[in-house]
This record gives structure tokens, sequence and C-alpha cells, in this order.
């Protein structure tokens, strides 16, 4: 069975990641990309669907940390004769994509264990394996190779590779897994101990770039450098995780497939970044969406491979019998194929915030934000699926009218603050048509609160972001009312879910963990409405979660007081960036767009001005 979610750390090379329980065992990897068939896939199944585990023979007492400013993981297990640490890490790649794993005896001397289960195509293919006169290993099933060189004997096992072998102190076993294409030259070896001192090099000089040193400076830099891991480096997008399938909900069906990119995760992934420091990065990633989302707006899709593929056809993996038994297993997302209008604001959001860090470049795209609008104005009245994928009926969302409204006020912004050019009084006519209707359509008098979907008496964790993206100030009683209802109706045991699943018919069994960011978003309006002390106590419990190396998954299971959903999740960690930057700095997202909304109340008002 696999290790409990909050046991995995993540190592990573920028363009896949794999995970690394407590016992040494390396349970997911996708090669030679994070979308990539899996080669180790235990994580959603048992060890016999890949896996790579090293760890001591017999009982261990188990520490671990990443290496201070790097994704360099250390796993300390102390026997009753000796200590071994085991440094596993991904060199940065310049060209095959390697794991390295080095076990160094500490002290006295142990008696160690290796089992290595290759196993491609989603744990479903057994490769052909050969030794060659150097003493290497090579793993093939059709056009995957896979190199295991070693400096401890090794032999075949009831198809696996395995080894046991004594370290004395002082002594080091190292293995390098290398991939690369079966009808290619294979890999040559590595220095190992090299690409050690050059990975922890790389990792502290890109860290060292963070301009944040206020309070949980750590947890921080451990949320960029994580961020930084899920990032593919050849393009700039950022997946929302490393893996699919793990559930929202223990043995539940809500089980989604995150290793893609997400243009609802775009602006707050852009602000993380820019206040950060880390504006090549912001760009990067604001270039990436430029080029997934080129084309025809009518083909505007929600989420996209991490070089901007758009054929992610969902499907389910049948001989995984998913993590823990949760089922079913499934690749690419069929949230392709939905409506979700906020995707709109989305863009429109992160081009106009871009030009803030882009002086000599503002008019970049707007010819594209136009073309959006222009689409916009004709769909947004149209009811869709929502921020949350729903797999029910379509609705009438508020936050997705918020957002469309947010598009349009972009705009209007880069005309006014920018000097571009575009159909302003259009933008500025509709931009109000949007506010009235969310203020009628989208607020409940009696409950004193917005409300999920046009007529309905729930709220959705959603609403937080409206007085965050400057649809309404924070001062606003509505806002209040809002975050009471939520408060009252979507609190459970200090954390916020996303919506009451037993009532929202979302098309899936009720039930599950709450939503890391939606709690985030309320610290951050906690902030606004002048809560501090609140909002520094929910922070306090939210980085509570963090497992024992500072990773969050999506959600956090009450009932079972473990972490739910994919892991790491980007999301989550781009939250706890900007939440801490909102309450302990001026220039936070929260401060900003609460800014702009004032801005806009101080200007002398344009004859369709929002009031």
């Amino acid at each position: 069975m696999p290790s409990a979610i909050e046991d995995y750390a993540l190592i990573g090379d920028c363009e896949t990641a794999a995970l690394v329980a407590r016992d040494g065992s390396l349970d997911w990897l996708c090669l030679p990309r994070f979308d990539s068939d899996a080669c180790f896939g235990a994580l959603l199944g048992n060890a016999e669907n890949g896996r790579w585990q090293l760890a001591p023979v017999g009982e261990a007492k188990v520490r671990r940390r990443y290496r201070p400013k790097t994704l360099i993981l250390e796993t300390e297990f102390e026997t009753d004769s000796g200590r071994v640490t085991l440094i596993d890490f991904m060199p940065p790649r310049k060209g095959h994509p390697e794991i390295v794993r080095l076990a160094r005896c500490d002290h006295g001397s142990v008696r160690m264990r290796m089992d290595l289960v290759i196993r491609f195509d989603y744990g479903r293919t057994v490769p052909w394996v050969t030794r060659r006169p150097d003493g290497a290993l090579v793993a093939i099933a059709g056009p995957h190779l896979l190199v295991l060189r070693t400096n401890v004997p090794i032999r075949g096992q009831d198809l696996k590779t395995v080894s046991e072998f004594t370290l004395r102190d002082g002594d080091t076993a190292g293995f390098e897994l290398t991939y690369g294409s079966s009808f290619a030259a294979a890999p040559t070896a590595s220095d190992l101990e090299a690409s050690l001192r050059k990975t922890d090099e790389w990792w502290c000089k890109w860290i060292s770039r963070c301009s944040y040193q206020g309070p949980h400076a750590e947890a921080v830099e451990r949320s960029l450098i994580t961020l930084k891991a899920l990032s593919y480096e050849p393009t700039g997008g950022i997946v929302a995780a490393p893996t699919t399938s793990l559930p929202e909900q223990p043995g539940g069906q809500r089980n989604w497939d995150y290793r893609y990119c997400w243009l609802r995760d775009a602006t707050f992934t852009l602000f993380a970044l820019m206040h950060a420091g880390y504006h090549e990065e912001a760009c990067r990633w604001r270039d990436w969406l430029v080029r997934s989302v080129a084309g025809s707006a009518d083909q505007l899709q929600v989420v996209y491979g991490v070089a901007g593929e758009r054929n992610l056809l969902e499907w389910q993996v049948p001989w995984l019998s998913g993590y823990r038994g949760a089922s079913p297993v499934r690749v690419g997302n069929d949230a392709i194929n939905q409506l979700q209008l906020d995707i709109f604001g989305e863009l429109t959001d992160v081009l106009h915030h871009a030009r803030s860090i882009e002086k000599d470049n503002r008019q970049a795209h707007f010819d594209l934000q136009i073309t959006l609008l222009e689409y916009l104005q004709k769909i947004w009245r149209k009811p869709d699926h929502g921020i949350w994928e729903v797999r029910g009926p379509e609705r009438h969302f508020t936050h997705s009218k918020v957002m469309a409204w947010v598009a349009f006020d972009r705009g209007i912004r880069s005309i006014e603050e920018f000097g571009l050019e575009g159909p302003a009084d259009d933008w500025r006519r509709i931009r109000q048509q949007i506010h009235d209707d969310v203020c009628s359509s989208g607020y409940d008098a009696e409950l004193a609160s917005f409300v999920r979907s046009y007529g309905s008496k729930e709220v959705d964790a959603s609403l937080l972001l409206i007085p965050l993206v400057g649809f309404l100030p924070h001062s606003d009683a509505r806002i209040a009312g809002t975050v009471r209802q939520i408060e009252k109706h979507l609190m459970r045991e200090g954390f916020v879910q996303r919506y009451e699943t037993e009532r929202a018919q979302d098309g899936l069994p009720a039930g599950e963990g709450a939503f890391l960011a939606c709690s985030f978003w309320l610290a951050d309006n906690y902030k606004l409405m002048g809560r501090e002390a609140e909002a520094e106590k929910l922070l306090e419990r939210l980085l509570g979660l963090r497992n024992d190396v500072g990773l969050l998954a999506e959600e956090y299971h009450q009932e079972e007081k473990r972490l739910a959903g994919n892991f790491p999740q980007a999301f989550s960690h781009v939250a706890l960036v900007n939440t801490i930057t909102n309450l302990y700095t001026h220039q936070g997202p929260a401060h900003r767009r609460s800014q702009f909304q004032k801005l806009r109340e101080e200007k002398p008002k344009p004859r369709h001005a929002v009031p």
C-alpha cells in the first residue's frame, strides 16, 4: 500500500518530478515530462506497478529534511547498529533526465536493501532488462530506456532488480537512473558527487533572488522552490501538481489529472512570482499563457499541456487500483471541453499586471485582449461550469460573472493607465451591466450575502475573491455578510470547504476535504477587513498543515487529519506566498487590488463607470 500523502517529498529537475516516501520508496515518476506515462506507479496501485526503494533492512527511526534552500532531499535512517543518510535529487536537466540516490553511512554500520521495479506505461509494461559489459543495467520497452549504474552488487529477482549490501562509517553507495530513447545512444555516466554539488549550487543561486525578508520567510522560500520545481523549464508553464488521481475524498471518485497548466491559476501565480522578485519567471509564465491561448477566442480552453497542447482527452487506467483503492485513475482532463467564464478575467488580469513590470512593452498582446473581450461580450450571460469545473449542470455562477467583470475592468484600466487604444466606452457600459447583474442576481438580501449561483441559497468559497479582485471594496457591507455566511456554512474545524458538496449537485458523490487555497483567501479577507489577529491565527493553522518538509496538498481532510488531493499542489503554495505577502508587506496582491479599487473611486467617474 502506498504511504500517506503527507509522507511523500518532492524531487525534480524542472521538467518532471518524483515522489519519495519516508520509507525510501520512490513511488511516482513520469518520464521524460510531467505528463508522460509513469514508469514508477506504485502511488496509484502497489509495488508491482513500479517503485524504487532504498532503505535499511529492518526497523529504523526516520528523520528527513531538504538541504537548506534546495530541492535536495535528505532522509536519515537510524538503526540499532548505525545511521545512514539517503540523499535524493534530480540534477537540473542539460540532456537526459536522471535521478541520483546516494546512501551515505554516517555512523556505525547498516545493512541496506535496494528494490527496483520498473514498469512503463503507468505500471503495466515489464521491460526487457540486460546488463552491459561495464556493469550498467539497461531496461527497454518500446521507445523507453532506463539505465541504472551503481557501485554495489545487483541481481535480478522475480522481474525486478534487488541488492543487499552493508555500509560502514564513511561508505557511500551511489545509484544513477537515467532515461533515454531505446533507438538512440544510451546516456553516459555522470560524476555523482559533482552532480550533487552543482545541483546544490543551482538551487541556492535561484532562491537567492527571493526578495521577501519578513515573517515566515522559510515557508515562502520553500513554496517558491516548490513552484519552480513544478515549472516546465522549456516553456515557462507551471503544472498544478506532478500527480494524477490522488483523491479529494479517501476512497472516493474525485480523482483528477493535475499534470497540466490551468489558466485559473494565472493571476495569483503571477503575483506570487512578481512580489518575490522573480520577474523573469513571471514574464515567462505570461508568455506561456499567450502562446497557449493563441487562436480563435471561441476555442479558448481552461487547461493546456506544459507546452500548450490542447488535446488532453480524459481516459481511465483500468489496471491501476487507485491510491488506496480510490478509483478511477484518470489520465487527461475533460475540463478542456467546459466553458468557464472566469478564465477570461484571469487572462486579461495577467496581461494587465504584467504591463507593470514590462514598461517598454505595454502594447504587447493588447490586440489579443481586445479579441478575447469581443468574444466575451457575446457570451458572458451564458451559464458555465465555474471555477470548480463541476461535472453537473451548468449554472450562472456568481464568481464566473465577477471574473467577466474583471476582464472588462482590466481592459479599461490598461487604456486609462498605460495609454493603450481600445473601445473603452463600450467596455465601461458592459462592465456596468455585469456589475449590476451580479449585485442584483448574485446577491441574496435575506442572507445578506452573495450566493454560489444565481437564485441559490448556498455560498461558495470563490465569493471570497470578490474584494480580492476589486469588484467591491472590503468595507462594503455585502462583503462582510458574505464572509459571515462562509464562516457559518463552509468552515469545518477552522478551515474552509469550497462549497457544500451534499447540496451542490456537482455530478459526483458528496464529500471532500477543506480546499487549502480557500482558507488562505479567508485570511486575506480578514486582513483587508482589519481582523489581523484572526488572519494571523488562520495563517498559523494553515502553516501547521505542511508536512515535515514543508509541502502542501490540494486539500486537508479534517476527519482523518491528513492531506488529500494531488500533491504537492501549486495553487496551495501560491496562496501561501500571497497570503504571507498580504499580511506582512504593503505590496501583496490583496493590497494592490484594493488600492486599484480605491483609485477608481477617487477618479472622476466617466459616464458609464462603476459607482
